[in-house]
């Protein structure tokens, strides 16, 4: 798009990397800002720029350190609002806390509900995202909400791969409707996974914890095939050790390929997925990979759909049509 000077892209610290991208594909120069943090944590921006009038769009994943990103992001729509932008989208391609979307035992809070009553009430005018953990956190907002998906992206690597007897694995029943808009593009059969959490955590050597995950059994056909296990995101991968451990005693061939969205990998996720069952990671590049990652890890890049929202959106324009 020919340069204009009513838009504007800024890039937090949490991915300057797709930020750069982003604005390459747009032929728009990131915005002036600085952004440095006290001695003692705290975050300070600055706009060395003016964005009067203009459109103003932050790139910011809440990938680790959720709570320093989050917060980073929460100040420079602030700093936005009070340089009087005309409006300010908050684009988040990893939207973290979005696993809290629902109370599960008495007293438990629903934060991604209260993250976005934050971003909202910080001045954010809408938002940009990617493959929510769970769509109705749409609704939890009382301004606009783009929802992007890498399916595209996905449907298209594995198309092009030609892996011989493919199926697609959804780990569980939740993300089955989102594996087969991917099965269906591919022309490849669905599996599904349904798994549960026991009531209990291991806790890493770090001092955080994670939920323990079970896959009991698999719903379709695998045996001798190919699986591909579609994600939206990888934490530790212990649902995705535990659906290889099922698929395998389903009988499918020892070849299985994982793909999400966000590749977050955190704790022993690289030895935990470091298995010779295991042919190859997939992830997109919404949260950098973190250092250390395997060969077989590669990650895809989802910047040109980001772009294209981006333009729309200053445009007017229909998002919905960019992934008909």
């Amino acid at each position: 798009m020919a340069a204009d000077d009513n838009l504007k892209i800024f890039a937090g610290t949490a991915n300057p990397e797709l930020a750069r991208d982003i604005a390459d594909y747009l032929h728009v120069p990131l915005g002036k800002l600085q952004i440095r943090r006290f001695s003692d944590g705290e975050c300070y921006v600055k706009f060395e720029e003016s964005v009067r009038g203009v459109d103003a769009f932050v790139i910011q994943p809440t990938c680790p350190p959720v709570d320093a990103n989050l917060m980073e992001l929460l100040i420079l729509i602030d700093a936005l609002k009070r340089a009087s932008a005309r409006s300010i989208t908050a684009v988040i391609p990893y939207y973290g806390y979005a696993c809290q979307e629902k109370k599960d035992a008495p007293r438990e809070p629903i934060t991604a509900k209260l993250v976005a009553d934050i971003l909202t009430t910080a001045g954010a005018n809408r938002v940009v995202t990617m493959d929510l953990h769970a769509g109705a956190i749409q609704g939890f907002f009382n301004i606009p909400v783009d929802h992007l998906t890498a399916i595209p992206t996905f449907s298209q690597y594995f198309a092009n791969k030609g892996l011989s007897n493919m199926v697609f694995v959804s780990p569980d029943e939740g993300r089955a409707k989102h594996v087969r808009q991917v099965s269906s593009r591919v022309g490849a059969p669905l599996a599904v996974g349904y798994k549960f959490h026991p009531d209990q955590r291991v806790e890493n050597e770090d001092g955080t914890c994670h939920p323990v995950t079970a896959v009991t059994h698999i719903a379709g056909d695998v045996a001798g095939k190919t699986p591909v296990i579609i994600e939206d995101m990888i934490r530790t991968g212990g649902s995705i050790v535990e659906c290889v451990d099922a698929l395998l005693e389903h009988g499918c061939r020892p070849e299985i390929y994982v793909a999400a969205t966000h590749g977050l990998f955190t704790g022993s996720c690289f030895q935990n997925l470091d298995r010779p069952e295991i042919k190859e990671v997939v992830v997109t590049d919404t949260v950098p990979l973190r250092i250390g990652a395997p060969d077989k890890f590669k990650v895809l890049s989802v910047s040109s759909i980001f772009a294209e929202a981006i333009r729309r959106v200053h445009e007017d324009q229909s998002i919905t049509s960019l992934f008909n």
